[in-house]
């Protein structure tokens, strides 16, 4: 505000020389006060929320810990064990029969298999000349490497460029004629000759031309393969994979077979002889089908133990007795044997037992000896899972106690000063910790329950005596699993007096969405806002107090510059002489 003269009279003191702006600030501290309580009161508040909200995410562990313990189903879990682990091993489900039984393993299950017949591969040349045969491009078993061989100490030189004629050239070189080399096409063998005996190989040699031609040092004049040379390109396309008879899929590309009543299609201008093995073995024919390179042949051999057969039947074309299968040898699979208890021989077809076999609840014995191997398994409650649970049980109830006391205690510093803890003298943490210690120590009634098994103390689990926690025994809950653990599990599991049951309405009646620790946390945080509300009101009360101070001070400055112009004015005319 500007006086006449042009002056703000708004700055403190400008007329007056009071400075009335710091008066106001003052009163406006002096109304803020009580706002340093209210604060101090939200401060304790909030931090009291802030602590009900790690008791409650305790609590919530705890109350899983109890429910984990209503369930039945962890007193039923069972260990087995076998005497002898090299005969077989066990395992059994949970509620399965307790006890010890004698296993005799007769004899083991094993896979059926056929063997296809041998020698279905075309020789590597169909006539007698191979001058025209690339050692690289035939369909040997091992694929010639360049390098060099001997033959009566004379280095012989091989590409996998040379014709096989060529090789043989290069021998009857090296050796001045002494030896020469033939291929016959009817028999499928390469022929060495010489008018003495002849001498092969040496450790210097670099390619393995010798040992894929299947010559082997005898000491005659006379060398011959000793099997057939030509082997299946399981790489190759059917109608050029070097079978003896030739694939077909009747003309139409659409061949056909069947193993164990499963269709196999395939195309025997564009599939390869493994393409048709592959989807063999991803069928659900449930056989494995591979070549034998050693033997020449194919092999079906079924995934599953136990003596059932291989069916096979050539639809459209005639993969299968190209390929030998048709023709082949079957061995047949044989079941696993056995006795339980010294009875009746029992059989299995795979060397996994189960209950329906043997007759025994939950157990699943896997055999691996035959021969009239015997083992004792022995089937028994597995305690472990309990007493882990139990443990857990334990530490999360001392973790919500552990945090209450700790926050509920003050602490007296060196100097003597005291500092209260968030939840000192707060009534509503006592009670909880109260009832929570009254739930787990109180005694429940249960029909049919043993005497002394009806509370946790016979458990092993007592207070310690100098706070709200308590401690665990191991050894003597050991000792009540082991001789009492029906009544353990009544103690936690029964569905209307069972501890587990009270504990966990008592957690849920506390931590739920409508229980009182969760009411009391809503009672808090609307506290904290009220407070909020009262200092922000408060607030509106100091602005509009200290807007009407400073009008009236300004309105002060503005009559106090008036009265001193006009003692200014009367002054000046004083002088003057006007009055």
């Amino acid at each position: 505000m500007a006086s006449s003269s042009g002056v703000n009279l708004a700055v403190s003191g400008l007329a007056s020389g009071f400075d009335w702006q710091t008066l106001v600030t003052q009163l406006a501290q002096a109304e803020r006060s009580p706002e340093t309580l209210w604060t101090a009161n939200q401060n304790k508040i909030n931090a009291q929320n802030s602590s009900y909200t790690i008791i409650k995410s305790y609590l919530s562990q705890l109350q899983a810990a109890v429910q984990t313990l209503k369930d039945p189903t962890i007193y039923n879990n069972r260990s087995a064990s076998s005497s002898s682990a090299t005969v077989a091993t066990a395992t059994s489900a949970s509620g399965g029969m307790t006890g010890s039984f004698d296993f005799n393993i007769i004899q083991l299950a094993k896979s059926a298999s056929l063997a296809g017949t041998g020698n279905v591969s075309a020789p590597i040349s169909a006539t007698n000349d191979v001058s025209g045969l690339t050692v690289g491009a035939a369909d040997f078993s091992t694929a010639v490497t360049a390098g060099t061989f001997t033959v009566n100490g004379a280095q012989v030189t091989v590409a996998t460029t040379d014709s096989l004629k060529n090789v043989f050239d290069n021998i009857a070189t090296a050796t001045g004629n002494a030896v020469t080399a033939s291929y016959d096409a009817t028999t499928d063998k390469i022929t060495l000759s010489s008018a003495s005996a002849i001498t092969l190989g040496s450790a210097a040699d670099t390619s393995n031309f010798l040992t894929v031609a299947k010559l082997y040092p005898n000491k005659t004049g006379t060398i011959a393969s000793n099997d057939t040379l030509g082997r299946v390109n399981v790489a190759g396309v059917l109608t050029s994979a070097g079978l003896a008879t030739t694939v077909n899929d009747g003309g139409s590309g659409a061949g056909q077979f069947k193993i164990n009543g499963v269709g196999i299609s395939y195309n025997a201008s564009t599939d390869s002889v493994q393409t048709v093995l592959d989807r063999i073995n991803s069928s659900a024919a449930g056989v494995t089908a591979s070549y034998d390179v050693v033997n020449n042949r194919f092999a079906l051999a079924n995934k599953t133990t136990g003596d059932v057969g291989i069916s096979l039947q050539d639809v459209s074309g005639n993969f299968l007795a190209a390929s030998g299968l048709a023709g082949g040898t079957l061995t047949n699979g044989q079941n696993l044997t056995y006795t339980v208890n010294g009875g009746p021989t029992l059989v299995s077809q795979s060397n996994t037992i189960d209950s329906s076999s043997c007759g025994i609840t939950g157990l699943s014995v896997t055999a691996l000896t035959g021969g009239n191997a015997a083992t004792t398994i022995t089937v028994g409650a597995d305690t472990s899972t309990v007493q882990t649970n139990l443990q857990n049980f334990v530490n999360q109830y001392n973790n919500v106690q552990s945090y209450i006391d700790t926050n509920a205690a003050s602490i007296t510093d060196s100097t003597g000063k005291v500092t209260a803890g968030t939840l000192t003298g707060d009534l509503n943490a006592s009670n909880l910790s109260s009832s929570l210690r009254n739930n787990v120590f109180s005694s429940v009634s249960i029909t049919g329950i043993s005497p002394g098994f009806n509370r946790l103390a016979n458990l092993g689990i007592t207070s310690n005596g100098y706070s709200n926690t308590v401690t665990l025994d191991s050894t003597a809950l050991s000792s009540a699993l082991g001789s009492n653990l029906s009544d353990i599990q009544k103690l936690f599991t029964d569905p209307t007096n069972g501890l587990g049951a009270q504990m966990d309405s008592f957690l849920t009646a506390t931590v739920g969405d409508s229980g009182t620790l969760t009411d009391h946390q809503t009672a808090l945080v609307a506290k904290s806002k009220a407070i909020d509300t009262q200092i922000a009101n408060q607030e509106k009360i100091i602005t509009t107090d200290s807007a009407y101070w400073t009008s009236e001070f300004v309105a002060m400055e503005t009559a106090q510059s008036q009265l001193t112009q006009e003692l200014n004015s009367l002054n000046q005319q004083v002088t003057k002489g006007t009055l």
